[in-house]
């Protein structure tokens, strides 16, 4: 009877513990639940398994809790340390060893700041050893804290591409992302608290404290673009906007950046291309014109208005087709620029014969490009001079068989030799001959070469002697 009324007791000291223990849960759940509503962050972590539990309302997301208790280990670092948790499977912050908890704290709450906001922080050992039994902590947010929406804001900025920081009115970091860190080749966690005078040379915070000083002043946004120092050395640009801000109980300066350096590097090629092809265009003597996309002259180089005999002034604005002669040059000109201006070819070269200022002719082999369409210009085509024959008078047109004869006089050819070579009777040669001397106002053989020279009829660049027009090297006209 006794042994029975002994196991009763047992068993209804067991259903009281349970009961007592499942009450403590719920009333556990409860109070964080309460925690998770205000400016509070709390932690536990137990030695013997490695896990860690957090919680509560001061921080809007894991990654800055472990921030601030990162930062919280470092600080407290000098004063004994504060034991760390073991990487678990229940581990909710971090990857690795973390450093959460502390030594008992003797003389009240520490009061510690992070990222602009004050923190009364109390810890403790659980079961009386830290190394073997764990610790816990609470640290509440005093003094008016961040402002409204200041976590959120925090969370949503933090991995912006965009770079983006927060200056007290001292210039010390109060807050950094990710992207503004990485422009000085460091973290957030090592640019808040510490001055910008740390990060930038003596002139550039000189300057930066400058224009706080202007938007605190003011109390208005100001855009505009910047200059840097970068980890390696080299000069970085970035362009965007500083405006006043209120952070907790401070008056601050944030800014929000884009780092232009690239583009501003590409811009600066750009530009320096643009001065060689200028230098180019003035100062080689190559006789070149820029042309819109409806042939009127953009562009052109002195040496191409000396060329036509023309004045610069002239020459810019006039139409291309009236600087042409009317020869089958022109016809095919016409339809290589149709091609060009459509879009079905990238370049083209031509012969053609120019009309000067004169009234003069000027045979010409002529190179043409496509430019694309740049900022605040039409796409167009560049036109380069080259091979430019002797300027002349006009002449008579001549058939293609009296410019073969004159490729072949040149070549040392007699009447015979030519007459073969060509297929066609001495009688049919001689008539040939006396017409060209008359159209071309030579008496002897020898003078119809020269003419053909000077007139353009025959390339002064190539041997054996063939036509300006030939399309083949090897074709005599």
């Amino acid at each position: 009877m006794a042994r029975h009324v002994r196991d009763t007791d047992e068993m209804s000291h067991t259903v009281t513990s349970v009961r007592d223990s499942r009450s403590w849960a719920v009333d556990e759940a409860d109070f964080k639940t309460l925690l998770a509503r205000l400016p509070v962050s709390w932690w536990e972590t137990d030695a013997d398994s490695g896990r860690l539990r957090s919680g509560g309302g001061a921080f809007t997301d894991e990654h800055t809790a472990h921030r601030f208790l990162k930062a919280l280990s470092a600080e407290t670092a000098g004063t004994g340390g504060l034991p760390s948790a073991r990487s678990g499977d229940g581990a909710r912050l971090g990857e690795g060893p973390r450093t959460v908890g502390g030594a008992p704290s003797k003389e009240g709450p520490r009061r510690t700041r992070f990222e602009g906001r004050t923190f009364d922080v109390t810890w403790s050992t659980r079961g009386g050893d830290a190394r073997r039994r764990g610790s816990q902590g609470l640290a509440v947010e005093v003094g008016g804290g961040a402002p409204a929406g200041a976590g959120a804001y925090a969370s949503f900025a933090d991995l912006s591409p965009a770079a983006m920081f927060v200056r007290d009115a001292a210039g010390c970091y109060v807050w950094a992302n990710h992207a503004y860190a990485h422009l000085y080749g460091t973290t957030p966690d090592r640019m808040v608290g510490r001055h910008l005078g740390e990060f930038d040379a003596p002139d550039d915070a000189a300057r930066f404290r400058a224009l706080d000083d202007e938007v605190l002043t003011g109390g208005h946004p100001l855009r505009h673009t910047l200059t840097y120092r970068r980890p390696d050395g080299s000069p970085g640009h970035a362009a965007g906007y500083r405006f006043p801000v209120s952070w907790g109980d401070l008056r601050c300066v944030a800014g929000t950046y884009v780092d232009v350096s690239e583009y501003t590097h590409a811009l600066d090629g750009r530009r320096r291309a643009e001065e060689d092809l200028r230098a180019l265009r003035d100062h080689s003597g190559l006789p070149c014109v820029r042309l819109s996309a409806d042939g009127v002259v953009d562009e052109a180089s002195a040496a191409a208005a000396e060329l036509l005999r023309l004045r610069l002034c002239d020459l810019v604005g006039s139409p291309a087709d009236a600087l042409l002669a009317e020869t089958p040059e022109r016809a095919t000109l016409h339809v290589l620029w149709g091609e060009l201006t459509g879009g079905r070819r990238r370049n083209a070269q031509s012969s053609a014969v120019l009309v000067d200022g004169d009234r003069r002719l000027r045979r010409v082999w002529v190179h043409l490009s496509v430019v694309n369409r740049s900022r605040g210009r039409e796409p167009g085509v560049w036109a380069v001079v080259t091979r430019p024959g002797l300027s002349h008078e006009p002449h008579p047109a001549l058939t293609p068989a009296q410019v073969r004869i004159l490729a072949l006089l040149a070549a040392g050819h007699d009447n015979a030799g030519v007459a073969a070579a060509l297929r066609l009777s001495r009688q049919t040669v001689d008539y040939h001959l006396a017409r060209l001397r008359r159209l071309l106002g030579a008496a002897t053989r020898p003078a119809l070469v020269a003419r053909a020279y000077v007139l353009g009829i025959l390339s002064p660049h190539t041997w054996p002697p063939r036509s300006t027009t030939a399309a083949h090297p090897l074709s005599p006209a």
